[in-house]
């Protein structure tokens, strides 16, 4: 008997353009690792943070500019942040970074930037001069905090989850600790 009849071959010389590795900036991407509801939460904050930023850009005079100035930071800030956020996620430095790590740092990234966007809208709502390029950077700030606040939200019972589990539990020790080591 020849190879040939029992065994065939095991690969194939030209696998064609629709099988094979996947190239260039697609072979770095994976977008399996967030669930695609937390996927979209995230692409959103990512659009609506840069919208608000944008829009407070456009904005030419203000007369209280405070407000005005705490946005722009905030609402850049927060473009960057979830731009960091959804760039771990989606490249392989995601299997370089401890998995607890890059998902606790999410958290409490998510809400600390929900919260002060939240901030950041609501003192902007206080001292704007109600311009249109101003109304429109406050209504995407709010719709960018609450899209934050959301996805905090939706984290919050997995990591309550993950607190239970680690406490200890508390046995106290019904017998006497008064004999020696050494028995």
């Amino acid at each position: 008997m020849e190879n040939g009849e029992v065994y065939g071959p095991t690969t194939e010389e030209n696998p064609g353009p629709a099988r094979g590795a996947r190239r260039g900036l697609a072979s770095c991407l994976s977008l399996g690792r967030l669930p695609w509801q937390r996927g979209a939460l995230k692409g959103s904050q990512l659009l609506l943070s840069l919208l608000a930023f944008i829009c407070e850009e456009v904005v030419s005079q203000c007369t209280l500019c405070g407000g005005l100035y705490f946005f722009e930071f905030v609402s850049c800030s927060a473009f960057l942040l979830s731009l960091l956020i959804l760039v771990v996620y989606c490249t392989p430095v995601y299997e370089k970074v401890d998995d607890d790590k890059v998902k606790s740092s999410d958290f409490y990234i998510t809400c600390g930037t929900g919260c002060v966007f939240l901030l950041a809208s609501i003192i902007f709502v206080a001292t704007h001069d109600k311009t249109s390029a101003e109304i429109a950077a406050i209504v995407f700030g709010f719709l960018a905090s609450f899209m934050f606040l959301i996805d905090f939200f939706i984290m919050l019972p997995g990591r309550c989850q993950k607190s239970e589990l680690r406490k200890p539990e508390n046995n106290p020790r019904s017998e006497a600790l008064t004999e020696p080591l050494n028995a």
